[in-house]
């Protein structure tokens, strides 16, 4: 195997040939016959990681989030989401409906929030679906 010194130098040599030409197969053919080939991308992970971190931000602008402790709330935040994604499809099912709308998805949240935490839930619903719908127009 070539010194790592030696592969960066060939791998910069086969792009400068690479703009040269405009030839890029043979660039990439250039680079497999020294040795060199692209590395896999890593594989994305969803996450609600950067919408917690915003909301953190806004309410306590001081503190931070430990991993352990983000993770746990985006286990959090998915079990919540397919709790109402399951609830409005038995609630469209029930209405004979083939399709999950705002309103099913209100009907789950208030069938599946306590109280208080059911109204505040579906005004912030309802306020977010308010503004997307004036600026499609």
């Amino acid at each position: 195997a070539a010194q790592p010194c030696t592969r960066h130098t060939q791998h910069m040599q086969a792009k400068k040939e690479e703009k040269k030409t405009g030839k890029v197969k043979a660039a990439a053919a250039a680079a497999a016959a020294a040795g060199i080939t692209k590395r896999p991308h890593k594989k994305r992970k969803e996450s609600y990681a950067i919408y917690l971190h915003r909301v953190l931000k806004q309410v306590h602008p001081d503190l931070g989030i430990s991993a352990k402790a983000m993770s746990i709330l985006n286990s959090c935040i998915n079990d919540l989401f397919e709790r109402i994604a399951s609830e409005a499809g038995r609630v469209a099912r029930y209405d004979k409906r083939q399709t999950i709308t705002p309103r099913e998805i209100q009907a789950a949240v208030r069938l599946l929030l306590p109280g208080e935490l059911a109204k505040h839930a579906v005004s912030e619903g309802s306020k977010s679906i308010m503004t997307r719908t004036y600026s499609k127009q």
